[in-house]
């Protein structure tokens, strides 16, 4: 499979500032073809703002940038809810993350337990009774060439891409398209290996993860106005805010569709509550994992602009393990689901140790992630390594050991 071909380069982000709407949101989508006017400033109200112009777009110059929110320090946090950096009285009614949400944050802000993975062997194939190991993914975000590495590296693909890993068990945490090159040849190369690790005895199984509802509803819902309670939004806009691939969209098939609105938002496997985002929002859609999972299963198949949108928001918060409160979120979380540690993606393992964010670290090599991030008092892992800001792909076998 080839990487995003006929798009720009795409150039990953080391610092906040430089979290801006990338060059491929020019390219009109859905037969849009009217350009911005020159000198366009694509703000936020150019996305969310009242109903009062039909031709709602977001076309922008290269050089254009998003403002971004000021930086927000941990100490402004609010604890344990809403599970996302700022406080609730100063959030605006109906919050929506085509807003940026990643604050600035220095190291410390966060208690981090070190505890180092434990390089193993390639998996052996089947040879008797139960499971086999148990690996995680964190966020891909369409750079399949690191992906395919760092499961080769892990044991767990040949040099041919098929799965040699015999009866182990492997999760993806979600988020597999925008920001990099490759999102559809990720997800085919995902549902291929579903299929080769069932024939061995294995499995490799994947969750939702909130960059899927937003490609499930920038595809079913395009320009459609969804209510966001700060005015109106779309999903076609989130999309290109977020970092929607055209080439993404032009390869997006019904069967990719189907694939992504049957997947699993949480689920518990060897004492590991796996789940994509670090919010307690999950908490909103049921008391048991199957409810969750039904309930999220039953708003994407009603097919409901305004209800795929607010669970889509909802999914988007983040940061709800990282302050003073952060064990006590995920201590709630795993008494009402099961399991002794919160596993998740969606927040880059950077922002949380403070490596990126600040105008000094513009230039430099990028961030040093050398695996999983470890915290909350030692019961939350983090997955996201940051790869779309040059930070690492991580493929990662459960229990982590040191």
């Amino acid at each position: 499979m080839t990487q995003g071909a006929g798009q720009e380069p795409v150039v990953r982000t080391a610092t906040l500032r430089d979290f801006r709407v990338p060059p491929y949101a020019r390219v009109p989508v859905q037969g849009r073809t009217e350009e911005p006017p020159a000198g366009h400033p694509g703000t936020l109200d150019e996305i969310v703002r009242p109903v009062a112009d039909p031709t709602l777009h977001l076309g922008l110059g290269a050089a254009s940038r998003v403002p971004l929110t000021p930086p927000v320090s941990l100490s402004a946090a609010v604890p344990g809810h809403p599970g996302n950096a700022f406080p609730d009285d100063e959030l605006p009614e109906g919050y929506t993350p085509t807003e940026r949400d990643l604050p600035v944050i220095n190291r410390g802000d966060t208690v981090q337990v070190r505890v180092d993975p434990v390089p193993s062997p390639a998996p052996a194939p089947a040879s008797g009774e139960g499971p086999g190991p148990l690996y995680v993914v964190g966020d891909v975000h369409g750079y399949f060439d690191e992906l395919v590495a760092a499961l080769r590296e892990q044991g767990l693909i040949d040099d041919n891409g098929a799965w040699s890993a015999g009866n182990a068990r492997l999760w993806f945490l979600g988020d597999f398209t925008d920001r990099g090159p490759d999102g559809i040849g990720v997800i085919d190369l995902v549902m291929r290996l579903s299929a080769e690790a069932a024939a061995a005895g294995g499995y490799c199984k994947a969750l939702m993860g909130n960059h899927e509802l937003l490609l499930i509803g920038a595809k079913r819902f395009g320009d459609t106005p969804v209510n966001s309670g700060a005015g109106t939004a779309t999903f076609q806009a989130a999309w290109l805010l977020n970092g929607g691939q055209k080439h993404d969209m032009d390869r997006l098939q019904d069967v990719h569709l189907q694939w992504m609105s049957r997947l699993d938002a949480v689920v518990e496997e060897d004492g590991h509550l796996l789940m994509h985002s670090d919010t307690t929002a999950y908490l909103e859609y049921g008391s048991t994992i199957e409810d969750v999972n039904e309930t999220v299963h039953e708003i994407i198949n009603r097919n409901d602009a305004d209800e795929v949108w607010d669970l889509f928001r909802k999914f988007t918060k983040r940061f709800a393990f990282r302050d003073d409160a952060g064990p006590q979120a995920v201590q709630e979380l795993l008494s009402t689901y099961g399991g002794s540690r919160v596993v998740h993606g969606h927040s880059p393992i950077p922002y949380l140790l403070g490596q990126v964010g600040t105008e000094d670290g513009e230039g430099g090599s990028g961030p040093g992630v050398d695996g999983p991030h470890v915290y909350a008092e030692g019961l939350a892992i983090a997955m996201d390594g940051g790869v779309t800001m040059a930070g690492k792909l991580l493929v990662v076998q459960l229990p982590l050991h040191g």
